[in-house]
C-alpha cells in the first residue's frame, strides 16, 4: 500500500474469480494487492464463467496472460507498474504450482465466489484449479476467504456455506456496509475489499475503522454541517462572514 504500511513481508496470495456478479470486487482486490509492498506474488485463476463476467462487467477480455493488466486497468495509479507481480494461471491446469500443498502460498480468496464454486469447495471436488487450490488451502490450514455473491440463499447454499466454514474457510458475503457514510460505489467496494484483505492477514490503511458510535456520529455530523454551510454560502453570498481588517 505504501510507506504507511509495515515492512515488506513477501506474502504470496491466491485469487480466484468466478462467474458470480461482482467483477469490480475482484478488480479492486487485485489493485490493492498489486500496490501492497507486503505482497510479493499474486496467483490469479479465473473460471470460464469468470472470464465472461470480466468481459461483461469490466470489458476485460483477451488471452490469460493479458488479464492482470486488463483487470488492474489504466487508472489504478502505481498499481499498474506493480501488475507484473500478478501471474494468471489457466483454470484447467490442475498441475499448476498452487495446486500443491508443498507450494508456499500464504492465503487465498475467491472473489466473487459463485454458488457452484462454493459447492465444489465444500465437497472437495477439486475439478479445476480454483477449487483444487481452495482444497489445498483448507488441508494445509491456510486462510481461505469465500466472497459469495448470490441471493436469496437456498438450503443447499446455506449447508454448503456451513460445510466450508466448518472445514476452515471464512464465509464473507459481498454485503456492503453503510456506517462509514459512503458517497460512491467505490467507497462501498473499497471498504468491503479492505475487510476481505484484512481477513487474509493484510490490514489496509484505506479501511474505515469503527471507533465508537458517538465519535462516528460527531464526525459525520461535523462533515454534514460543513457541507450544508458550504451550500448555504453558495446560495446566499451575502451570508458569508467578512473578515475584519
Amino acid at each position: 500500500m505504501g510507506s504507511d504500511m509495515a515492512a515488506p513481508e513477501s506474502k504470496v496470495i491466491i485469487v480466484g474469480v468466478t462467474g458470480a456478479s461482482g467483477a469490480i470486487l475482484a478488480q479492486t482486490a487485485l489493485r490493492l494487492l498489486a500496490a501492497d509492498e507486503r505482497v510479493a506474488r499474486v496467483h490469479l485463476a479465473v473460471s470460464d464463467a469468470g472470464r465472461r463476467l470480466l468481459d461483461h462487467e469490466l470489458g476485460v477480455r483477451g488471452a490469460i496472460g493479458e488479464l492482470p493488466g486488463g483487470i488492474v486497468g489504466a487508472n489504478a495509479g502505481k498499481g499498474v507498474t506493480a501488475a507484473g507481480k500478478i501471474e494468471a494461471l489457466p483454470n484447467a491446469d490442475v498441475g499448476a504450482s498452487i495446486a500443491s500443498g508443498s507450494y508456499p502460498a500464504d492465503a487465498m480468496c475467491v472473489i466473487p465466489c459463485s454458488m457452484g464454486m462454493l459447492s465444489a469447495i465444500a465437497t472437495g471436488a477439486s475439478t479445476d484449479l480454483i477449487s483444487r487450490a481452495a482444497d489445498v488451502s483448507l488441508k494445509e490450514g491456510r486462510r481461505l476467504v469465500l466472497c459469495i455473491r448470490d441471493t436469496p440463499f437456498s438450503r443447499i447454499h446455506i449447508e454448503n456455506m456451513l460445510r466450508a466454514q466448518q472445514a476452515g474457510a471464512t464465509i464473507m458475503p459481498a454485503i456492503p456496509s453503510f456506517y462509514h457514510h459512503p458517497k460512491t460505489i467505490d467507497d462501498l467496494v473499497t471498504q468491503y475489499v479492505c475487510r476481505v484483505l484484512g481477513q487474509l492477514g493484510l490490514p489496509q490503511s484505506k479501511q474505515f475503522a469503527w471507533t465508537g458510535q458517538n465519535a462516528g456520529m460527531n464526525a459525520a455530523q461535523d462533515e454534514e454541517h460543513d457541507e450544508v454551510q458550504g451550500l448555504e454560502n453558495e446560495m446566499h453570498p451575502s451570508t458569508r462572514k467578512v473578515r475584519s481588517v
